[in-house]
């Protein structure tokens, strides 16, 4: 496992490693196991992009009983939230997930982008 830089941080770790770290404290914390605890893992995501339109929502002062309670930095750690639970939810799926989003990203670029994949490419 993934340790923090000697100034307590993780901002230099690995992504893999850090989510690693993530998922095993989430699972020594869990109060519930097996498929619920899955599931709810799963679920947490909508909670999180629904956190995501209420940032949005904050930092275009569209409710006019709040005004603008939230900034577009706001916005930007909420979508850091999304992205963080949807690599955990992955990881706990498969002990393969980075080979799985690598593979899955590599297969968007070259239907969106015409960029060929990595197996592709001449050595």
């Amino acid at each position: 496992m993934d340790t923090p830089s000697s100034d307590g941080s993780w901002a230099g770790a690995d992504v893999w490693a850090t989510v690693d770290a993530l998922l095993a404290w989430l699972d020594g914390n869990r109060a519930h196991g097996d498929r619920e605890g899955l599931l709810l893992r799963v679920l947490k995501l909508s909670e999180e992009v629904g956190e995501v339109a209420q940032a949005v929502i904050g930092a275009t002062g569209q409710n006019p009983r709040k005004g603008a309670d939230h900034t577009w930095e706001d916005v930007q750690a909420e979508l850091c939230d999304v992205v963080i639970t949807a690599l955990v939810a992955l990881r706990t799926l498969t002990p393969e997930a980075s080979a799985v989003f690598a593979g899955h990203l590599a297969r968007v670029a070259h239907r969106s982008l015409g960029v060929r994949e990595a197996d592709d490419r001449p050595s």
